[in-house]
C-alpha cells in the first residue's frame, strides 16, 4: 500500500469514523510494571480490552501472537509469516485502515503502528493518547466481543527498520547511524539496575521518549516541539540514520513514531534493546552522563 493515511489520529477523527467498514480499530494493550530499581515484570491487556474497549476494536497480543514464540527476549517481532497470519486473523489486510490504541502511554500502540510498518503496511494511525484520551472525551466503551472478519495480510518485510544486536554492535563507531537511548537519564547513566547490566550503548545519545507528550494530557507535543526537540538532538540530519532503543523495543517505537510525524520515516528500532544486550557479557556499557 502507498501512504493514504496519517500516523496519528484524534479522538474526533476516530468518533467521526467508527463506522467506517474499511477502518480496523485494534486495541494492544499489555501491562508493564517497572519498578523504581530491579528487573520489569510485564503481561497480557486482555483483561482490561474484554472489560472496557472502544466500540468494534479487536485485540492484538502483543506477548503472543504478534511475537517470536523461540525468542529468548519476550515480544520479539516474529516471522512475516506468523504475523500476517495473526493480522489477517483480525481482519487487518489489503484494503483495510487501521488505527491502533492501547490503555497506558501509548507505547504499546506505536509498537504495533511499528510491526505493521515493518512488515510493509502504511495505512496504519495511532490514536493520539489512546483510550485515556477517548474516555476523557465521553467517548462511549463497551465490554461487547468482537468477532473480526478475516483478511488476507500480505507481508513485505523492510529489514531496514529493524536491527539485530549484532548490526549495532557494528555501528557502534558508524558515523552514519546514531544510536538512540529513549529511557531516563537514570537508566542512561547507569543508576538503576533493570536490566542483567547497567549503562549505555557506546555512543548512544540520550532522548527520553517521555519527552515527546504532554505530561498533563499525555498527547503528542506539536509537531513543531518535536521537529525542534530532535533538531537539537541532531536526528534530522539526512546524512544519518537514526536507530532508537529502550528496555526490549517498545518505548524504542514511540520516538520512532514521533520521527515519522516530523518526515522521518526511516528510522529503525533495535528490537532486543538493552535486554537483549546486557545479558551479554561481551557487549560494551558505557556509565554516566557521556555517550561515551
Amino acid at each position: 500500500m502507498g501512504q493514504q493515511f496519517p500516523d496519528i489520529v484524534s479522538v474526533e477523527w476516530l468518533r467521526d469514523h467508527l463506522d467506517d467498514p474499511t477502518l480496523a480499530v485494534v486495541d494492544s494493550s499489555t501491562h508493564l510494571t517497572l519498578p523504581k530499581d530491579g528487573p520489569y515484570s510485564v503481561e497480557p491487556g486482555r483483561a482490561t480490552y474484554d472489560s472496557a474497549h472502544i466500540p468494534g476494536a479487536v485485540f492484538a497480543d502483543l506477548l503472543t501472537d504478534f511475537a517470536d514464540p523461540d525468542s529468548a527476549e519476550a515480544w520479539t517481532a516474529p516471522a512475516s509469516e506468523r504475523f500476517a497470519s495473526a493480522a489477517g486473523a483480525l481482519g487487518i489486510g489489503d484494503g483495510v485502515r487501521v488505527v491502533v490504541y492501547d490503555q497506558h502511554d501509548g507505547y504499546w500502540a506505536t509498537r504495533f503502528w511499528w510491526h505493521l510498518r515493518l512488515e510493509g503496511f502504511d495505512d496504519v494511525a495511532v490514536l493520539d493518547g489512546g483510550l485515556p484520551a477517548w474516555k476523557a472525551a465521553g467517548a462511549p466503551v463497551t465490554d461487547a466481543p468482537v468477532s473480526p472478519t478475516a483478511a488476507t495480510f500480505t507481508a513485505r518485510r523492510r529489514d531496514d527498520l529493524i536491527r539485530s544486536t549484532q548490526q549495532v554492535r557494528d555501528a557502534i563507531d558508524d558515523d552514519k547511524t546514531v544510536l538512540v537511548n529513549v529511557l531516563d537519564p537514570a537508566t542512561y547513566r547507569g543508576d538503576a539496575s533493570t536490566y542483567a547490566r547497567s549503562g549505555h550503548i557506546p555512543g548512544s545519545i540520550n532522548l527520553p521518549v517521555a519527552q515527546i507528550r504532554d505530561p498533563e494530557t499525555g498527547l503528542l507535543r506539536p509537531v513543531a516541539e518535536l521537529r525542534a526537540l530532535f533538531e537539537d538532538a541532531g536526528l534530522l540530519d539526512p546524512g544519518v540514520t537514526p536507530v532508537t532503543y529502550c528496555g526490549g523495543g517498545i518505548a524504542a517505537t514511540g520516538v520512532a513514531h514521533a520521527l515519522a510525524l516530523v518526515g522521518r520515516d526511516d528510522v529503525a528500532v533495535y528490537d532486543g534493546s538493552l535486554t537483549a544486550w546486557t545479558a551479554d557479557d561481551s557487549l560494551p556499557l558505557t556509565v554516566g552522563a557521556d555517550p561515551r
